[in-house]
């Protein structure tokens, strides 16, 4: 009784299985895909004749390293993350056509797109802001041969780019060289606005004085003088004036 039990046991066990969440199945039946694919769940099925075959649908992350070819001929050396996942709608085209095992396949197409494209770029342009322009073109490619395969790719990631020696060279002295033209730019433009500035300034103070000379008239200056001669009257000090009836000249005797 108990060998009974423990068979059907261990038979229950082995006639099914568990699709969990990110991934998706199908069954197999004398070697043939049967039914739909199937997403979540407990699937039951006879292990003599069938089995379920499953895969994940996540997006996964294939590393490469690669050696790319640019415009002008040289040799980029690069780290490159392929993002990637299954249509589980075309679940069973893959396991026909591709298997389950077809990142190899994904890494032999990539290489094939990267160096058309990379061919049409100079080795400056991975380096710089065309880097996205590049990565994209890349995926676009690669679409065109995976896409209705069932394999769609998500992203093409150059994270790294190793120029040669001589090139990353040039490059930096090129950079630091704009720097330096703009920091010079900069100072230009202060030393422009400064002399300005002081111009402006000079402008004010001559016409300022202009002004005042073209308001001091003589009889403003009598005005001022008679003024003047008021307010020393008041004052309790004694003075001596010495004038010739025009100018007056002042001398105090505290002194």
């Amino acid at each position: 009784m108990n060998l009974i039990l423990l068979a059907s046991t261990l038979f229950a066990i082995s006639a099914c299985t568990v699709i969990r969440p990110g991934e998706a199945g199908v069954r197999q039946k004398f070697g043939r895909l049967k039914g739909d694919v199937i997403t979540s769940g407990v699937v039951l099925f006879n292990p003599f004749v069938s089995r379920v075959v499953k895969t994940s649908i996540q997006t996964k992350n294939l590393e490469l390293s690669i050696t790319l070819p640019s415009k002008e001929g040289l040799s980029i050396t690069s780290q490159i993350s392929i993002l990637y996942r299954v249509d589980q709608k075309k679940l069973p085209l893959i396991i026909a056509n591709l298997g389950l095992n077809f990142e190899p396949i994904i890494a032999n197409i990539f290489r094939s797109a990267s160096a058309d494209v990379c061919a049409q770029y100079y080795a400056k342009d991975m380096h710089s802001g065309m880097r996205a322009k590049i990565e994209e073109a890349i995926k676009l490619k690669m679409d065109e041969n995976l896409q209705h395969q069932g394999i769609i790719i998500d992203g093409v990631l150059m994270k790294s780019i190793q120029l040669p020696d001589g090139l990353s060279a040039s490059i930096e002295q090129k950079l630091q060289a704009e720097q330096d033209a703009m920091r010079m730019q900069f100072l230009l433009e202060q030393s422009k606005l400064e002399a300005e500035r002081k111009i402006i300034e000079v402008k004010g103070v001559r016409d300022a004085q202009k002004i005042l000379s073209e308001g001091l008239t003589e009889q403003i200056i009598r005005y001022r003088s008679i003024e003047a001669f008021e307010n020393l009257s008041k004052s309790p000090n004694s003075k001596v004036i010495i004038t010739d009836g025009a100018t007056p000249f002042l001398i105090d005797n505290q002194k």
